[in-house]
């Protein structure tokens, strides 16, 4: 029997208009086997020009740069009404809430604080690739509080939206270990975290969190931890 041959590799756009983190994500990003950097841009107005020319799997935008902000240039590259949507993740310094919210009405799949740590940063680049999404675990956690307020505390900002499935509505339940990853996720844990927490291997993270997912009919972590919430399952003493 002939092998599958090996997918290509995600084909990556960095636009920062700091040279060296675009140096750093690109010798990071291209040492991964399944990644590869096609394009870099030193502002906005240039990171949609290369993004339109190259068509990248996954663009990196950071969000204060020269001649056109990351905000915008992700609105023209994923934004409604764009015919052929690309998948953005905004890698910023900057943890304000208005950013977060500005970068996902604006299509953003992703939204990661730059001290998040290169693994995480590879593991955006692939969920954006595959169609998911990912947030950074500190924002996670502040946007998911937000989501799950009471509607009396005022403005509610866009996020992902609830799980169709409740805790007393789930066809084939959550193991308890399941539930142990669930929590952590919701309180803002990455896998690496998840799986020393739980003194288990990452793979058997990834294994629940897939489980997870299917049983929630969530899309992705985000949907998890805002089930966790809403269900009761976010609180620290939980664990």
């Amino acid at each position: 029997m002939t092998p599958d041959p090996p997918s290509p590799p995600i084909r990556v756009l960095i636009a920062d208009d700091q040279d060296m983190v675009r140096t750093g994500f690109r010798f990071f990003l291209d040492a991964q086997p399944d990644i590869t950097v096609v394009a870099e841009a030193a502002d906005g107005e240039e990171a949609v020009a290369l993004a339109r020319r190259e068509r990248p799997d996954v663009c990196l935008l950071d969000i204060r740069m020269p001649r056109l902000d990351g905000l915008e240039a992700t609105r023209l590259l994923a934004g409604p009404g764009v015919a052929d949507p690309m998948r953005v993740v905004v890698v910023t310094t900057f943890d304000l809430d208005e950013y977060v919210y500005g970068a996902l009405r604006g299509g953003a799949c992703g939204f990661l604080l730059k001290d998040s740590g290169p693994t995480l940063l590879a593991e955006a680049v692939r969920a954006a690739a595959a169609g998911d999404s990912l947030v950074s675990p500190s924002i996670t956690v502040r946007l998911l509080q937000h989501i799950t307020a009471p509607q009396s505390t005022g403005f509610r900002p866009p996020g992902p939206p609830p799980s169709p499935v409740s805790a007393a509505t789930l066809k084939e339940p959550l193991t308890d270990r399941e539930l142990d990853v669930v929590r952590l996720v919701a309180l803002g844990r990455t896998n690496a975290e998840i799986a020393g927490s739980l003194h288990v291997s990452l793979s058997t993270v990834k294994t629940h969190l897939s489980s997870v997912q299917l049983k929630l009919a969530a899309r992705n972590r985000v949907e998890i931890a805002a089930w966790a919430w809403q269900n009761g399952y976010a609180r620290p003493d939980a664990l």
